[in-house]
């Protein structure tokens, strides 16, 4: 079920920063249900277990790239099988099955697409948004995602508008104090340009820039057509 929400347009001259709610809890989550809210996100510091099993992971499948459709019940079993049977990957597999279930409950699905990607480059460097409805991202190692306040945003840069300048030239954001981040560890909703009444709202964000050497580990779990 794809979530409905009415939301209201907010001025152009309205001093409101749209963004996000942030806490050091996971209840947090279920306030991406609010109007004129298009990101939130549990403040949470990865305890040293899992910090040493994304480490592990990095370092035994530093081209991870796994992508696969899951639902509560078959979450380890199917992860377990493309990852291995040690109990670092477990530690991992046991935390990401957690938040799937945690998507699946808020909001009331069967099935989602999961993503867990090693990367060693900015994959989505330039700011944009996504054109689902809601997609949850936390970053297991390495730097986390970039985002800009609804009203600190040019819309009109985003895309082609950006007439091939670059984020820092385009005039999408007008200060680099504009630019917001999450942390290593911080479980956030993205809501997207497919939630409903969001059109034209959907938060703008992008990857961060890797320095030579550094990777990041990121799980990413969107909404599917079931």
């Amino acid at each position: 079920m794809k979530p409905s929400i009415m939301t209201t347009e907010v001025p152009a001259t309205s001093k409101q920063l749209w963004g996000g709610n942030n806490v050091n809890h996971v209840d947090v989550l279920a306030d991406i249900y609010q109007e004129n809210t298009n990101i939130v996100f549990w403040k949470r510091s990865l305890k040293d277990n899992l910090t040493e099993a994304a480490n592990s992971i990095l370092l035994t499948n530093p081209d991870l790239q796994i992508s696969l459709v899951v639902s509560p019940q078959d979450t380890v079993s199917i992860l377990q099988a493309r990852l291995d049977s040690s109990q670092m990957a477990l530690i991992m597999v046991k935390d990401i099955e957690k938040l799937v279930n945690m998507f699946c409950d808020l909001f009331d699905l069967r099935r989602v697409g999961l993503r867990l990607t090693s990367l060693n480059h900015a994959m989505c460097p330039r700011f944009h948004v996504d054109n689902v409805p809601c997609r949850l991202i936390t970053t297991y190692q390495g730097i986390a995602t970039e985002w800009l306040p609804h009203n600190a945003a040019d819309r009109s840069k985003l895309g082609t508008g950006n007439s091939g300048k670059p984020d820092s030239q385009s005039g999408i954001y007008q200060d680099e104090s504009d630019i917001q981040q999450l942390s290593q560890g911080d479980v956030a909703l993205l809501k997207g340009e497919g939630w409903v009444g969001n059109e034209g709202k959907g938060l703008i964000h992008r990857s961060p820039q890797l320095s030579d050497q550094t990777s990041r580990l990121i799980l990413t779990i969107d909404f599917i057509d079931d």
